[in-house]
Protein backbone atom coordinates (compact mmCIF):
# COMPACT_ATOMS: atom_id res chain seq x y z
CA UNK A 1 0.00 0.00 0.00
CA UNK A 2 1.30 3.43 -0.95
CA UNK A 3 2.38 5.41 2.11
CA UNK A 4 2.01 9.16 1.65
CA UNK A 5 3.66 12.11 3.34
CA UNK A 6 1.76 15.38 2.98
CA UNK A 7 3.64 18.60 3.63
CA UNK A 8 1.03 21.33 4.06
CA UNK A 9 -2.33 21.21 5.84
CA UNK A 10 -3.89 24.43 4.65
CA UNK A 11 -7.05 25.17 2.67
CA UNK A 12 -6.12 22.57 0.04
CA UNK A 13 -3.69 20.25 1.79
CA UNK A 14 -6.01 19.32 4.65
CA UNK A 15 -8.94 18.10 2.53
CA UNK A 16 -6.55 16.33 0.18
CA UNK A 17 -5.04 14.49 3.15
CA UNK A 18 -8.52 13.52 4.37
CA UNK A 19 -9.38 12.05 0.99
CA UNK A 20 -6.14 10.07 0.95
CA UNK A 21 -7.10 8.64 4.34
CA UNK A 22 -10.63 7.86 3.13
CA UNK A 23 -9.07 5.91 0.26
CA UNK A 24 -7.23 3.79 2.82
CA UNK A 25 -3.76 5.23 2.24
CA UNK A 26 -1.56 5.74 5.31
CA UNK A 27 -0.77 9.45 5.71
CA UNK A 28 1.86 11.28 7.71
CA UNK A 29 1.32 15.02 7.73
CA UNK A 30 3.35 18.09 8.61
CA UNK A 31 2.39 21.74 8.68
CA UNK A 32 4.37 24.76 9.82
CA UNK A 33 1.44 25.67 12.10
CA UNK A 34 1.12 22.35 13.92
CA UNK A 35 -2.51 22.91 15.03
CA UNK A 36 -3.69 22.56 11.42
CA UNK A 37 -1.98 19.20 11.11
CA UNK A 38 -3.28 18.08 14.53
CA UNK A 39 -6.85 18.55 13.25
CA UNK A 40 -6.24 15.59 10.91
CA UNK A 41 -5.23 13.18 13.68
CA UNK A 42 -8.88 12.31 14.29
CA UNK A 43 -9.11 11.21 10.64
CA UNK A 44 -6.21 8.81 11.11
CA UNK A 45 -3.23 10.87 10.00
CA UNK A 46 0.06 10.59 11.87
CA UNK A 47 1.14 14.13 12.75
CA UNK A 48 4.84 14.81 12.29
CA UNK A 49 6.84 17.45 14.12
CA UNK A 50 9.19 18.10 11.18
CA UNK A 51 9.21 17.58 7.41
CA UNK A 52 11.96 14.98 7.85
CA UNK A 53 9.79 13.02 10.29
CA UNK A 54 6.85 13.20 7.88
CA UNK A 55 8.66 11.86 4.83
CA UNK A 56 10.54 9.04 6.54
CA UNK A 57 9.37 5.79 5.02
CA UNK A 58 6.95 7.45 2.57
CA UNK A 59 6.56 6.08 -0.94
CA UNK A 60 5.09 9.35 -2.22
CA UNK A 61 5.74 12.85 -0.87
CA UNK A 62 3.04 15.42 -1.63
CA UNK A 63 3.85 19.11 -1.23
CA UNK A 64 0.90 21.49 -1.01
CA UNK A 65 2.33 24.75 0.28
CA UNK A 66 1.94 28.45 -0.43
CA UNK A 67 4.73 29.06 -2.96
CA UNK A 68 7.99 27.81 -4.39
CA UNK A 69 10.11 29.12 -1.53
CA UNK A 70 7.94 27.38 1.07
CA UNK A 71 8.15 24.12 -0.87
CA UNK A 72 11.92 24.38 -1.27
CA UNK A 73 12.37 25.19 2.42
CA UNK A 74 10.23 22.24 3.53
CA UNK A 75 11.97 19.74 1.27
CA UNK A 76 15.39 21.06 2.27
CA UNK A 77 14.40 20.55 5.89
CA UNK A 78 13.31 17.01 4.98
CA UNK A 79 16.64 16.24 3.28
CA UNK A 80 18.17 14.15 6.10
CA UNK A 81 15.35 11.59 5.76
CA UNK A 82 15.03 11.56 1.96
CA UNK A 83 16.05 8.40 0.17
CA UNK A 84 16.74 7.81 -3.52
CA UNK A 85 13.74 6.49 -5.41
CA UNK A 86 11.05 8.25 -3.39
CA UNK A 87 8.42 9.90 -5.58
CA UNK A 88 7.84 13.60 -4.99
CA UNK A 89 4.51 14.93 -6.26
CA UNK A 90 4.84 18.70 -6.22
CA UNK A 91 1.16 19.73 -6.28
CA UNK A 92 1.38 23.35 -5.11
CA UNK A 93 0.93 26.32 -7.43
CA UNK A 94 4.50 27.60 -7.68
CA UNK A 95 4.58 29.02 -11.20
CA UNK A 96 6.89 27.98 -14.00
CA UNK A 97 10.24 29.44 -12.95
CA UNK A 98 10.28 27.70 -9.55
CA UNK A 99 9.90 24.21 -11.02
CA UNK A 100 13.46 24.15 -12.37
CA UNK A 101 14.82 24.85 -8.88
CA UNK A 102 12.58 22.22 -7.27
CA UNK A 103 13.38 19.61 -9.90
CA UNK A 104 17.09 20.25 -9.33
CA UNK A 105 16.59 19.66 -5.60
CA UNK A 106 14.82 16.39 -6.40
CA UNK A 107 17.65 15.29 -8.66
CA UNK A 108 20.21 16.16 -5.99
CA UNK A 109 18.58 13.65 -3.64
CA UNK A 110 17.73 11.00 -6.22
CA UNK A 111 13.97 11.62 -6.02
CA UNK A 112 11.55 10.96 -8.87
CA UNK A 113 9.97 14.35 -9.51
CA UNK A 114 6.36 14.87 -10.59
CA UNK A 115 5.17 18.35 -11.54
CA UNK A 116 1.49 17.91 -10.66
CA UNK A 117 -0.36 21.09 -9.69
CA UNK A 118 -4.09 20.81 -9.18
CA UNK A 119 -6.90 22.72 -10.83
CA UNK A 120 -9.69 23.45 -8.40
CA UNK A 121 -10.40 25.25 -5.14
CA UNK A 122 -11.44 24.23 -1.62
CA UNK A 123 -14.79 22.65 -2.52
CA UNK A 124 -13.40 20.31 -5.23
CA UNK A 125 -10.54 19.49 -2.86
CA UNK A 126 -13.04 18.50 -0.17
CA UNK A 127 -15.03 16.43 -2.67
CA UNK A 128 -11.99 14.71 -4.17
CA UNK A 129 -12.80 16.25 -7.53
CA UNK A 130 -9.64 18.16 -8.37
CA UNK A 131 -8.07 17.91 -11.82
CA UNK A 132 -4.43 16.84 -11.62
CA UNK A 133 -2.14 18.37 -14.26
CA UNK A 134 0.69 15.86 -14.14
CA UNK A 135 4.03 15.21 -15.74
CA UNK A 136 6.15 12.39 -14.35
CA UNK A 137 8.25 9.45 -15.56
CA UNK A 138 6.31 6.32 -16.42
CA UNK A 139 7.91 4.24 -13.62
CA UNK A 140 6.50 6.64 -11.02
CA UNK A 141 2.91 6.42 -12.19
CA UNK A 142 1.89 3.22 -10.36
CA UNK A 143 2.77 4.92 -7.07
CA UNK A 144 1.18 8.22 -8.07
CA UNK A 145 -2.08 6.85 -9.48
CA UNK A 146 -3.74 5.88 -6.16
CA UNK A 147 -2.75 9.25 -4.72
CA UNK A 148 -4.14 11.21 -7.65
CA UNK A 149 -7.27 9.05 -7.80
CA UNK A 150 -7.97 9.76 -4.13
CA UNK A 151 -7.80 13.54 -4.45
CA UNK A 152 -8.96 14.11 -8.02
CA UNK A 153 -11.77 13.38 -10.45
CA UNK A 154 -9.28 12.98 -13.30
CA UNK A 155 -5.62 13.22 -14.10
CA UNK A 156 -4.25 14.76 -17.29
CA UNK A 157 -0.89 13.16 -18.03
CA UNK A 158 1.07 15.82 -19.88
CA UNK A 159 4.49 14.27 -20.24
CA UNK A 160 7.14 12.16 -18.59
CA UNK A 161 9.53 14.88 -17.42
CA UNK A 162 8.36 16.97 -14.48
CA UNK A 163 11.35 19.29 -14.83
CA UNK A 164 9.80 20.73 -18.02
CA UNK A 165 7.02 22.25 -15.86
CA UNK A 166 4.31 21.21 -18.33
CA UNK A 167 1.72 20.86 -15.57
CA UNK A 168 2.64 24.19 -14.05
CA UNK A 169 2.46 25.88 -17.44
CA UNK A 170 -1.07 24.58 -18.00
CA UNK A 171 -2.01 25.57 -14.45
CA UNK A 172 -0.94 29.17 -15.16
CA UNK A 173 -3.19 29.28 -18.23
CA UNK A 174 -6.17 27.73 -16.42
CA UNK A 175 -5.93 29.78 -13.23
CA UNK A 176 -5.55 33.00 -15.24
CA UNK A 177 -9.00 32.28 -16.67
CA UNK A 178 -10.57 31.83 -13.24
CA UNK A 179 -8.95 34.87 -11.65
CA UNK A 180 -9.70 37.16 -14.60
CA UNK A 181 -13.31 35.97 -14.78
CA UNK A 182 -13.78 36.62 -11.08
CA UNK A 183 -12.60 40.20 -11.55
CA UNK A 184 -14.94 40.70 -14.50
CA UNK A 185 -17.98 39.39 -12.59
CA UNK A 186 -17.14 41.53 -9.56
CA UNK A 187 -16.59 44.64 -11.66
CA UNK A 188 -19.90 44.25 -13.52
CA UNK A 189 -21.85 43.98 -10.26
CA UNK A 190 -19.92 46.91 -8.78
CA UNK A 191 -20.69 49.07 -11.82
CA UNK A 192 -24.41 48.37 -11.52
CA UNK A 193 -24.33 49.32 -7.85
CA UNK A 194 -22.34 52.48 -8.58
CA UNK A 195 -24.90 53.49 -11.17
CA UNK A 196 -27.66 53.22 -8.58
CA UNK A 197 -29.04 49.86 -9.71
CA UNK A 198 -29.64 46.63 -7.84
CA UNK A 199 -26.55 44.59 -8.84
CA UNK A 200 -28.77 41.49 -8.75
CA UNK A 201 -30.22 42.73 -12.03
CA UNK A 202 -26.94 41.87 -13.75
CA UNK A 203 -27.39 38.29 -12.61
CA UNK A 204 -30.94 38.28 -13.96
CA UNK A 205 -29.74 39.51 -17.36
CA UNK A 206 -26.95 36.95 -17.66
CA UNK A 207 -28.78 33.92 -16.19
CA UNK A 208 -30.00 31.48 -18.82
CA UNK A 209 -28.30 33.33 -21.67
CA UNK A 210 -25.17 32.61 -23.72
CA UNK A 211 -22.92 34.35 -21.16
CA UNK A 212 -24.19 32.24 -18.25
CA UNK A 213 -22.10 29.55 -16.62
CA UNK A 214 -21.72 27.78 -13.27
CA UNK A 215 -18.76 29.93 -12.29
CA UNK A 216 -20.64 33.18 -12.92
CA UNK A 217 -23.52 31.90 -10.83
CA UNK A 218 -21.29 30.92 -7.92
CA UNK A 219 -19.25 34.11 -7.76
CA UNK A 220 -22.13 36.50 -8.39
CA UNK A 221 -24.18 34.72 -5.71
CA UNK A 222 -21.31 35.03 -3.22
CA UNK A 223 -20.95 38.76 -3.91
CA UNK A 224 -24.67 39.50 -3.77
CA UNK A 225 -25.06 37.58 -0.51
CA UNK A 226 -21.87 38.96 1.03
CA UNK A 227 -20.53 35.43 1.53
CA UNK A 228 -16.75 35.61 1.22
CA UNK A 229 -15.84 32.39 3.00
CA UNK A 230 -12.64 31.48 1.21
CA UNK A 231 -12.60 28.93 -1.54
CA UNK A 232 -9.49 30.61 -2.94
CA UNK A 233 -8.30 33.68 -1.07
CA UNK A 234 -7.57 37.17 -2.35
CA UNK A 235 -4.04 36.75 -1.01
CA UNK A 236 -3.36 33.53 -2.92
CA UNK A 237 -5.04 34.79 -6.09
CA UNK A 238 -2.86 37.90 -6.03
CA UNK A 239 0.23 35.71 -5.66
CA UNK A 240 -0.87 33.68 -8.65
CA UNK A 241 -1.38 36.78 -10.81
CA UNK A 242 2.30 37.59 -10.28
CA UNK A 243 3.34 34.04 -11.22
CA UNK A 244 1.12 34.14 -14.31
CA UNK A 245 2.45 37.53 -15.38
CA UNK A 246 6.04 36.34 -14.93
CA UNK A 247 5.33 33.26 -17.04
CA UNK A 248 3.77 35.42 -19.75
CA UNK A 249 6.69 37.83 -19.77
CA UNK A 250 9.17 34.96 -20.09
CA UNK A 251 7.17 33.65 -23.06
CA UNK A 252 6.76 37.07 -24.69
CA UNK A 253 2.99 37.07 -24.13
CA UNK A 254 1.18 40.18 -22.88
CA UNK A 255 -1.44 39.39 -20.25
CA UNK A 256 -3.41 42.60 -19.78
CA UNK A 257 -6.46 41.03 -18.14
CA UNK A 258 -4.64 39.11 -15.44
CA UNK A 259 -2.37 42.10 -14.76
CA UNK A 260 -5.46 44.24 -14.16
CA UNK A 261 -6.96 41.51 -11.98
CA UNK A 262 -3.77 41.57 -9.92
CA UNK A 263 -4.10 45.31 -9.34
CA UNK A 264 -7.67 44.83 -8.15
CA UNK A 265 -6.65 42.04 -5.81
CA UNK A 266 -3.86 44.15 -4.32
CA UNK A 267 -6.36 46.94 -3.62
CA UNK A 268 -8.76 44.47 -2.01
CA UNK A 269 -5.97 43.07 0.14
CA UNK A 270 -4.94 46.59 1.22
CA UNK A 271 -8.57 47.11 2.29
CA UNK A 272 -8.31 44.11 4.61
CA UNK A 273 -9.88 41.39 2.44
CA UNK A 274 -6.76 39.24 1.92
CA UNK A 275 -8.13 36.24 3.82
CA UNK A 276 -11.51 36.31 2.11
CA UNK A 277 -12.51 34.57 -1.10
CA UNK A 278 -11.17 36.23 -4.22
CA UNK A 279 -14.72 37.33 -5.03
CA UNK A 280 -13.93 40.09 -2.51
CA UNK A 281 -12.12 41.78 -5.41
CA UNK A 282 -15.60 43.37 -5.67
CA UNK A 283 -14.57 45.83 -2.95
CA UNK A 284 -11.65 47.06 -5.04
CA UNK A 285 -14.14 48.97 -7.18
CA UNK A 286 -14.96 51.33 -4.34
CA UNK A 287 -12.93 53.81 -2.33
CA UNK A 288 -11.92 52.50 1.06
CA UNK A 289 -13.90 54.16 3.83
Amino acid sequence: MTEVAVLGAGLMGAPMARNLLKAGLPVRIWNRTRDRAEALAADGAVVAATPAEAIEGADVIVTMLSDGDAVHDAMTAAAPALRPGQVWAQMSTVGVAAVERLAALAAEHGLIFADAPVQGTRQPAEQGKLVILAAAPEPARPALTPVFDAVGARTLWLGDDGALATGSKLKMAAVSYGISMTGIVAEALALAKGLGLDPGLVREVVSGGPMDNVYFQAKSKAILEGDFEPSFTVHNAEKDTRLITQAGEAAGVRLDMVAAAGERLRRAEAQGHGGQDMAATYFASFEEK
